[in-house]
């Protein structure tokens, strides 16, 4: 039988199919014509230059609606609308780019949520019959990355979203405060759909990190990404066989190689690759070290100087840089010294610049140092029986679990099981079934030698115990809760996890690699926290006919901060 991706990789006609009794739009993928691009095709004129660009951050969302549920004043909520649709952006000198955005926007606005209020994300799907990068129905899946949020709204791959329909999703934010953000999780095209532009910031604040990190403008978010460009200005897409797509123009917010006016102040910046297979290495050219306060899932115990880091794809970071040590006119570059297996050009050996600039202000919501230990209140089901993630011992482990990442026959693996594996059983194949609450240990392995692999387990928040490297410690850098776990050629991690479920009893998650075209081709596996019967993610909720039509909620945002900074 002549598989959906085979077909894409071909040329031919696809008829419609039914998945879980919803039927996509048949498609005609074009007969193939000039091969791929491996570097962008821009005139000189149209070729951004590095520190050139000016930085901004994303917009921050307003709710539409806020209160409390049933009156009761202890449990606020905040709700929010945002519209999947074709925008244009100058991402390069003199041409627009058509984009596929939240909003319209790249990156799309961001949504500042509060740890104890609830919120609902009204996501309407506004794009065109077929996609902006592929020829299939341009269907979308959302899933808020880093939130233990019900199945149902966590953005399973299967549970999709048509042109002119709308969805509800819920997100209950009772964990700690940490970096969220939000992208779109379409299986076989979640790549080229990240790439055009779905993805946001949610950052998720609670009293223990507004008390001991930088707040307002000192709180800035960067989102990492890199592209190739068409002639024209439109987006340049070569997966290059299924191994992964390596840009070479780096972007920050949307904005190539910008530079951010500081003040000398103490920084906290929360660095996020989105980026759709490459890993970076980012380092200050002053050779001065930067401090990690935060990893996926919220604060580090203890602060960790750093001169370098290693991230992949989806991997947060929150880091602080003191700026108070530079004089006014001095500029300071974020650079990337790269990672095995990554494809580099010219100019990606380099981020961002930073512009110190003369102080202005009270300096309200920064530091007066470096701080040593942080508090992060522990775990906020402590009353259920969960447990601080960081206080995980193995003493604790009631089960043990291998996953091996590697490629089998062409095809991208998880323990030589594949997504397409998981449809064929009608969604009931799970790696595994832990019950709420339990504690496990699970060991990632990576036999694919040329490759590396972030690998995300939706749901959890995790300990890294060992590593087959660095003599068998975490790096210094990943000593905080995770969710994304990088596996580097022939590398071995070793991790240990409670499945906090919250207020619920579980349902069925993902673990998958998050270079997104390994994921769309096929590396992505299920588990089941609890009963198999419970909150089926894609019939539970579905997305539903969008009645509100031209009449959707204008998006309202909140000033922002001058041009630059």
């Amino acid at each position: 039988m002549t598989t959906r991706r085979e077909v894409l990789k071909l040329g031919g006609t696809l008829g419609a199919f039914s998945l879980l009794g919803r039927t996509e739009t048949p498609f005609t993928v074009p007969p193939p014509t000039a091969p791929p691009i491996t570097t962008s095709q821009l005139a000189p004129q149209n070729t951004p230059v590095p520190f050139a660009g000016v930085f901004r951050r994303p917009p921050v969302l307003e709710p539409f609606e806020t209160g409390f549920d049933d009156g009761d004043r202890s449990r606020p909520y905040a709700k929010y609308a945002l519209t999947q649709k074709l925008g244009q952006a100058q991402f390069v000198p003199g041409l627009t780019t058509t984009l596929a955005g939240y909003n319209g926007i790249f990156p799309g606005p961001t949504i500042r949520a509060v740890q104890g209020t609830r919120t609902e994300v009204r996501i309407r799907n506004d794009f065109p019959a077929l996609g902006l990068l592929h020829p299939m129905a341009f269907q979308t899946v959302t899933h808020l990355h880093g939130s233990a949020s019900l199945p149902q709204y966590d953005g399973y791959a299967n549970d999709t979203t048509p042109p002119g329909y709308v969805k509800n999703y819920r997100y209950p934010n009772w964990q700690t405060g940490r970096t969220l953000w939000y992208h779109d999780h379409k299986h076989h095209v979640t790549a080229q759909n990240v790439y055009s532009g779905l993805a946001g910031f949610y950052p998720l604040s609670d009293q223990f990190e507004r008390n001991q990190l930088p707040q307002g403008e000192f709180d800035v978010p960067l989102m990492i990404s890199d592209a190739l460009f068409n002639a024209d200005g439109s987006f340049g897409y070569n997966d290059n066989d299924h191994d992964g797509l390596w840009g070479d123009i780096i972007m920050v917010n949307g904005v190539p190689w910008p530079t951010m006016k500081v003040k000398p102040r103490i920084y906290r910046f929360r660095v996020l690759v989105a980026s759709i297979t490459r890993s970076y290495r980012p380092t200050l050219s002053t050779g001065e070290p930067v401090y990690i306060v935060g990893t996926d899932g919220g604060m580090v115990p203890k602060v960790q100087a750093v001169q370098s880091w290693r991230q992949g794809t989806a991997e947060r970071y929150e880091i602080l840089i003191d700026f108070r040590k530079y004089k006014a006119g001095q500029k300071i570059q974020l650079r990337n010294l790269s990672n095995k297996n990554n494809v580099d050009f010219a100019n990606t050996d380099k981020i961002m610049q930073f512009e110190v600039v003369r102080s202005s202000g009270s300096g309200k919501g920064t530091l007066s140092a470096i701080p040593k230990l942080l508090d992060d209140g522990g775990s906020p089901n402590a009353a259920r029986g969960g447990l601080s993630t960081m206080s995980l011992t193995p003493d604790l482990v009631v089960a043990k679990r291998e996953l091996r990442v590697e490629r089998e026959h062409g095809e991208w693996v998880i323990s030589g099981v594949t997504w397409a594996d998981v449809e064929n059983s009608g969604f009931t194949k799970v790696l595994g079934n832990p019950q709420p609450f339990d504690v496990e240990q699970w060991t990632i392995t990576n036999g694919s030698g040329g490759w590396f692999h972030p690998v995300h387990i939706h749901l959890i928040d995790a300990k890294i115990i060992g590593r087959n490297t660095n003599g068998g410690k975490p790096f210094a850098w990943e000593t905080g809760p995770k969710d994304v776990f990088y596996a580097g050629e022939n590398e071995s991690v070793t991790l240990l996890t409670q499945f906090d479920t919250g207020a619920h009893t579980g349902g069925r998650y993902m673990v998958h690699c998050h270079n997104l075209v390994h994921e769309d081709h096929d590396m992505m596996v299920q588990f089941s926290v609890g009963d198999l019967r419970n909150n089926d993610p894609v019939t539970s909720d579905p997305a539903v006919p969008d009645t509100l039509a031209a009449n959707f909620f204008v998006p309202k945002y909140q000033p922002g901060y001058p041009a630059g900074t």
